[in-house]
């Protein structure tokens, strides 16, 4: 116990009898002091007195898939520091294979008490993933927030790029650039934001008299080894152009098409999706549909501040325009 009360105390600035005064819930303590105890309380991973538990922590969650692709971080230096701005503090759940699964963080962050979650990506843009901790979340009432497309089922507050006008702003610009064997590079089967951009691709191409073969869809798991994987069994089928759901799978088609011999755009194109960082300086630069991720970060706050403060309810999706952004990874068919 000592232990714990001489840690808060540092972490927080005040001496250890403020720090037991506001476990045992005595008056003295001013309420910003008593927040910033049991802020740094859940931070340091020590649980709240019984009695103090029913209180919201003025902490959020901010759940990841994974921190290889750049748009993620990108993502959360956005959510994390506007949230930081508003008075919460943002605890980071990262995930990679084979450690804590998406569901063992919505345990974690409802044990700490948080006032919110914020997914960025995960098992809810998926069919056939596990959904049933979402429902622990729903039972709670919890704030939560949803960035990217989610399976209807799931009415939580979600914020998404627009993936169809996505979709057709690349396929119409390879297709007006004389490309008539065009491939999509795609995430898994089951991922609602793959199928929008496939079925917006598919009609589109399907008005312009170039229906899309089945061979020209390629799934991946939007790795750039998983783009170079595709990528290859794309340019074996005579793509000459590639649509990819992610930059890095994009720079994955670009390192195929160099393993094959074929100059990118001299004899192939390539566009990816996110405009994530650095990708002005690949070689070549890379066009790439690009998600308004500023305007994006700032919707999510407002959506989870709105359910938090009790004046919104959680279900709406807001779509968000992307931007075709031209560099040098596209040319004219040969």
């Amino acid at each position: 116990m000592s232990k714990r009360l001489a840690e808060v105390a540092r972490k927080v600035g005040v001496s250890e009898a403020t720090v037991s005064r506001v476990l045992n819930d005595k008056p003295g303590v001013s309420d910003a002091t008593r927040q910033a105890v049991l802020t740094a309380l859940d931070v340091l991973g020590y649980e709240r007195p019984t009695k103090l538990r029913g209180e919201r922590a003025r902490l959020v969650g901010l759940v990841l898939p994974e921190l290889q692709n750049p748009i993620f971080p990108a993502f959360a230096e956005i959510v994390g520091g506007a949230l930081t701005q508003n008075g919460y503090t943002p605890l980071l759940c990262t995930q990679n294979a084979g450690g804590v699964t998406e569901s063992d963080y919505v345990d974690l962050l409802l044990a700490q008490q948080v006032s919110g979650v914020i997914f960025l990506g995960g098992n809810y843009t998926q069919a056939d993933a596990a959904h049933e901790h979402y429902e622990r979340l729903r039972q709670v009432n919890l704030p939560t927030v949803l960035v990217n497309a989610r399976v209807p089922e799931l009415r939580f507050a979600t914020v998404s790029t627009d993936d169809a006008a996505a979709a057709e702003q690349a396929v119409l610009h390879v297709h007006q650039l004389g490309h008539r064997r065009i491939g999509l590079l795609l995430g898994p089967e089951d991922h609602v934001p793959s199928q929008r951009k496939l079925d917006a691709a598919r009609r589109l191409l399907e008005r312009l008299g170039s229906p899309l073969s089945d061979e020209l869809v390629v799934r991946g798991m939007y790795s750039l080894e998983s783009g170079q994987a595709g990528a290859t069994r794309l340019f074996a089928a005579g793509a000459t152009a590639v649509v990819c759901a992610s930059d890095p799978m994009a720079l994955g088609a670009v390192r195929a098409a160099r393993r094959a011999g074929l100059a990118v755009p001299g004899d192939v194109s390539v566009v990816g999706f996110d405009d994530s960082a650095l990708m002005s300086c690949t070689e070549p630069p890379l066009t790439t549909v690009r998600q308004p991720i500023e305007s994006m970060g700032r919707a999510v706050i407002e959506l989870l501040l709105a359910q938090i403060a009790g004046t919104a309810q959680p279900g709406d999706e807001l779509l968000f325009e992307p931007e075709l952004v031209l560099r040098a990874s596209t040319g004219p068919h040969a």
